[in-house]
């Protein structure tokens, strides 16, 4: 196989989550790293560490996963969507691949990132949505949970709605958007801020559900905004109705696939 010197390759991945404890590698379990890093050892030769985005958790899926590897192969990144989707489970997809500058960093240099949380409300269950959408079989008032998301919008501190926070010393984000809306059965939570503490996005999504079922109002909805204290929004909505959505960079990243 030809080889170049080092260069950095981008990856957009789509992946189902259900299957997966997460995208970082950890010992003795499955996980959506593992997987691409195996299938780039297939394809290249090389062992390497793949970097992502947004580190989504167990059973969490992604749409616009972005993930970066440093590799000396020649191949071109058509060549390696290809060769890489045949090794890979059919759980995860690599969309587009392209070759970057070096000092890009696929964390550090992102500017947004987007999720959006499925929920089926429906008075039945659906097959077709089982480990894709929370099932709330009672009817939401969407227009309340979509007010209550205008308060997310801007700079706040976002204590209440994170967990887990590990060395992550400030719980101040920007969301830039937050929306509610129904299409038919389902409803969807869309947010893009400039980050996300550990289950942010599902926390929301809980204290959202009591509002759409009015079980809490606008200003409880405030107030646990305003107290700042760790895991106070919720309760945590299921794992497998979130989907990482899209990752923005200041210049557009020309996937070829």
């Amino acid at each position: 196989m030809a080889l170049f010197n080092n260069s950095k390759i981008v990856l957009l991945v789509e992946y189902h989550g259900g299957n997966y404890c997460g995208f970082q590698w950890q010992a003795g379990v499955p996980t959506v790293q593992d997987e691409l890093e195996k299938a780039i050892l297939k394809v290249t030769g090389e062992t390497v560490r793949v970097v992502a985005a947004s580190r989504t958790d167990s059973g969490v899926h992604a749409r616009g996963q972005v993930v970066s590897f440093i590799t000396r192969s020649a191949l071109l990144p058509p060549t390696l969507v290809r060769a890489l989707n045949f090794y890979l489970p059919r759980d995860i997809a690599v969309k587009g691949a392209c070759r970057v500058k070096m000092k890009f960093d696929v964390r550090r240099d992102a500017i947004s990132r987007e999720y959006e949380y499925k929920i089926l409300n429906s008075p039945t269950r659906s097959p077709l949505w089982e480990g894709l959408a929370y099932f709330v079989p009672q009817r939401l008032d969407v227009e309340a949970m979509d007010r209550a998301c205008k308060l997310l919008e801007g700079e706040h501190d976002f204590a209440s709605f994170g967990a887990d926070l590990g060395k992550i010393r400030s719980t101040v984000r920007t969301v830039y958007e937050a929306r509610v809306e129904r299409v038919d059965e389902v409803v969807s939570l869309h947010m893009r801020a400039n980050s996300f503490l550990p289950h942010q996005v599902r926390n929301t999504v809980g204290l959202l559900v009591r509002i759409g079922l009015r079980k809490a109002g606008l200003e409880e909805f405030q107030e646990v905004m305003e107290a700042k204290r760790l895991g106070l929004a919720g309760p945590t909505a299921p794992a497998y109705g979130l989907y990482l959505v899209k990752v923005e960079y200041p210049f557009i990243l020309e996937m070829e696939n």
